[in-house]
């Protein structure tokens, strides 16, 4: 362990064994002056062989992977394994805990704090472990999220691109085997760029596969039984498990986000009226939905068109919106898998 980092736990990663404990993250409040906030944490290990780390809850208001690690967790045994699984169902606790995107300690996103800090906020703490101490010993890291309150999405996973045709091949299998429906490639301009796990992974040449798994905090089972079917097929694939009971997948549809205007956003607050859903293919031009201004009902509603042609991928589950708002998400059909590093 990073002598730096002020989180501990009684796991011991290099011992053989089924272990269940926690990351304490330590808090100092009024009423706890010397506490710690648990970070459930379970180890499998056998033997020498590749490690995989499977994350959930980096999001607290993202339940279809941390139902699906659950699970994996409960029914994975020491005996199957050869090497080493890392399971963290609930990586910001405290987000978890309040059911919010991020923490309610410090309002902190964990995807957008890495590499963190080891004396930073409570969030930036875990950031730095999951970097100095998780990172390090993984050879795939699984990293399950959805839409959270504020999306809805398909499922759909991403890779970051890889700096050569020889990695992209070996990501783009490792999508294949993951086995969600739609998959891309992404250099990780958008979002939280630099500040995210898959940039702190990428540093360290570790391979790591994110999928959105649906949303609108609720859990929809095809979501949550994805996260786990499709870790145990990772694991297999690694050659950390024999064999698993899971079923093979299903064909992946190579998509790419090469620009902005795949995104639709509210130019003004109101009620958002969608004409379209998910999955379905949408048109440059084409009526997205309606605004209704709440202050002025007797104003005629604002159109929301798309700006490009595209498969919807992601909707805005509330239907208040505020301006600045995402309202729909596009992906469009990738040509070939990309030589060297993707641009988009």
């Amino acid at each position: 362990m990073s002598d730096s980092t002020r989180i501990w736990s009684t796991i011991d990663f290099t011992k053989d064994g089924k272990q269940v404990d926690f990351l304490r993250l330590p808090i100092s409040t009024d009423i706890s002056a010397y506490g710690w906030i648990p970070v459930p944490t379970i180890c499998l290990k056998n033997g020498d062989g590749p490690t995989a780390v499977l994350i959930a809850g980096t999001h607290g208001d993202e339940y279809e992977g941390q139902i699906g690690l659950m699970r994996l967790a409960r029914g994975l045994h020491q005996s199957e394994v050869k090497g080493r699984v890392i399971i963290l169902p609930s990586l910001n606790f405290p987000a978890v805990q309040a059911g919010r995107r991020v923490s309610p300690i410090d309002e902190g996103n964990l995807n957008r704090l890495y590499p963190g800090r080891a004396h930073g906020s409570a969030t930036e703490m875990i950031a730095h472990y999951v970097t100095q101490v998780i990172l390090p010993m993984a050879d795939l890291v699984v990293d399950l999220h959805s839409g959270g309150r504020s999306l809805d999405y398909l499922p759909c996973a991403l890779a970051r691109g890889g700096k050569t045709t020889a990695e992209n091949e070996k990501l783009l299998e490792l999508l294949r085997v993951f086995g969600v429906p739609l998959a891309e490639f992404t250099d990780g301009t958008g979002g939280g760029g630099n500040t995210t796990l898959p940039a702190a992974a990428e540093d360290l040449g570790i391979p790591v596969i994110t999928a959105e798994l649906g949303g609108g905090a609720t859990v929809r089972r095809t979501g949550s039984d994805l996260a786990e079917q499709g870790a145990l097929r990772l694991l297999k694939h690694i050659g950390i498990l024999a064999s698993c009971d899971a079923p093979d997948p299903e064909p992946v549809r190579m998509m790419r986000c090469e620009s902005t205007d795949l995104f639709v956003y509210a130019d003004s607050g109101g009620l958002f009226e969608p004409w379209v859903d998910l999955g379905e293919e949408v048109s440059e031009g084409q009526l997205a939905g309606m605004l209704h201004s709440i202050e002025e009902p007797h104003r005629p509603p604002q159109e929301v068109l798309f700006r490009c042609s595209g498969l919807v991928v992601c909707k805005r589950h509330p239907a208040l919106a505020n301006r600045g708002d995402c309202l729909f998400g596009l992906l469009q059909d990738a040509a070939a898998l990309p030589l060297g590093r993707i641009q988009c």
